[in-house]
């Protein structure tokens, strides 16, 4: 596994294990799953928000019947 140093100040970190503790968590754990979810939120959000610029250029759409059919559902 690999190891990422983080630098931040003291008052930083002392908010950081307080988060650690109040989520029941190793700040280790903390650090990678907030920030891991958040990134993927931010992707989420840009591949949606490039999604809806696709559909206003043809707004074509299907029912979701369509849908399930067309995947043989």
């Amino acid at each position: 596994m690999a190891t990422i140093t983080v630098r931040v100040t003291e008052s930083e970190k002392q908010f950081l294990d307080a988060m650690a503790k109040f989520e029941g968590k190793s700040l280790s754990d903390l650090l990678k799953t907030t920030t891991l979810e958040a990134l993927e939120d931010s992707y989420d959000a840009i591949v949606a928000e490039k999604a809806y610029e696709e559909y206003l250029v043809d707004p074509v759409t299907v029912s979701h019947d369509e849908l399930m059919e067309d995947l043989g559902l």
